[in-house]
């Protein structure tokens, strides 16, 4: 062991579309000002290519789960997910990330802190940022969390075996009610003109918008909606007045700095064929709605799965921006088809919905995750002792 410095142990794990640092809580200093500092030192950040760390200079892999003892009655484990900035020295807490959550359960089977069943392990994961459980139905093998399967998911190569997750329990985690303003739409006054927007809280908060009223068409791809920064501010200031709305922040301003992560913003349109920019081809017919999402103040390469979630609860709420833009079968159906830029993800959304009422009875997403690395990480000494 180097005598400056200390050796963490943690793992590598890919969930869904991201990819994450899993590190057990113990593992982490008890202070939560130590704590994100050791945490930043892991991922390299701030740097935008995190050349000292763990982390692989996107947002999409600069993830990390925290993972523990369950502390919640009727929970088998305990998750805290962070968001690392990549620009600044802060850690978001103030979300779940779905694709990360997928490999919460295969985890927690791998490390024995969960008793593994054959064929199928159920994991109820308590979701600390939030409070709610998640659960999870994980396929097991000889003892293990199963990686080989015959599912797919876009914007992941290959195959492997179908996690479900059930996210019915996380409405309302956030605000406390699956419409936070109380609404199904809203108007946002931005840059001198209204725009109609839906808020959603499911999984996480999510503003939702039609494309048009962004002079979009809904199926450009990540780099043509990151490459206009007149876009990108216009977006930030409406979803930074979302947030002055709900009470997230007193100024709309102080958005982009407290509170990065979330809400989402979501940008929808009608069904349309187009080349997604991993060169899928997605036909009219195969999805129900296209959408494309901003997290983290960027754009994001395929879909989350908090976002999927509040995509499929929000076209369950009639009224919404979404709502509107389903057809009959759409809204009949019990699974939503959302276009995004690497490809299709589906959601089972089960509701019983009226004008002005919309009780969620079911969110379930599929997903398929692995472990990629476990070790030690290793962290300057300085960090812990100043």
């Amino acid at each position: 062991m180097h005598p400056e410095m200390e050796a963490l142990c943690c793992a590598i794990v890919r969930g869904g579309t991201s990819k994450g640092i899993f590190i057990m809580k113990n593992e982490l200093p008890a202070d939560p000002v130590l704590r994100d500092k050791a945490i930043l030192a892991i991922y390299g950040s701030p740097d935008l290519r995190q050349i000292d760390g763990l982390g692989g200079a996107d947002t999409l892999t600069s993830k990390l789960a925290i993972i523990g003892p369950a502390t919640k009655e009727g929970a088998d484990v305990d998750y805290t997910f962070g968001q690392v900035s990549i620009t600044d020295p802060f850690v978001d807490y103030g979300g779940n990330c779905g694709n990360i959550s997928s490999a919460v359960g295969p985890f927690a089977i791998d490390m024995g802190l969960v008793e593994a069943v054959e064929p199928v392990t159920t994991v109820r994961i308590h979701l600390t940022n939030t409070g709610r459980i998640l659960t999870a139905q994980v396929p097991v093998r000889g003892g293990k969390a199963a990686v080989e399967g015959d599912f797919a998911i876009d914007g992941v190569p290959g195959t492997g075996a179908r996690i479900t997750l059930d996210w019915s329990d996380v409405v309302g985690g956030i605000t406390g009610r699956l419409l936070p303003t109380g609404s199904p739409r809203d108007v946002i006054q931005a840059g001198g003109r209204d725009y109609c927007v839906s808020v959603v809280d499911a999984g996480n908060v999510v503003v939702f918008i039609r494309a048009e009223e962004l002079g979009l068409t809904g199926t450009e791809t990540p780099a043509q909606i990151d490459g206009d920064q007149a876009l990108m501010d216009r977006i930030e200031e409406i979803r930074g007045k979302v947030c002055q709305k709900i009470g997230l922040v007193e100024r709309w301003e102080d958005a982009r700095r407290l509170t990065p992560y979330q809400p989402f913003f979501a940008m929808v349109s009608a069904p349309a064929a187009h080349t997604c920019f991993n060169g899928v081809e997605v036909a009219a017919d195969q999805v129900d709605v296209v959408s494309r999402l901003t997290f983290m103040l960027k754009m994001h390469k395929a879909y989350p799965v908090t976002g999927t979630v509040a995509t499929g609860a929000v076209a369950r709420v009639q009224g919404s921006v979404v709502w509107d833009l389903l057809s009959d079968k759409a809204k009949a159906d019990g699974v939503l088809r959302i276009g995004h830029p690497s490809g299709i993800i589906p959601i089972e959304a089960l509701a019983d919905s009226a004008p002005g009422r919309t009780e969620i009875k079911k969110l379930g997403v599929y997903r398929t995750a692995r472990m990629i690395m476990e070790g030690q990480v290793y962290v300057r000494k300085e960090v812990f002792h100043g």
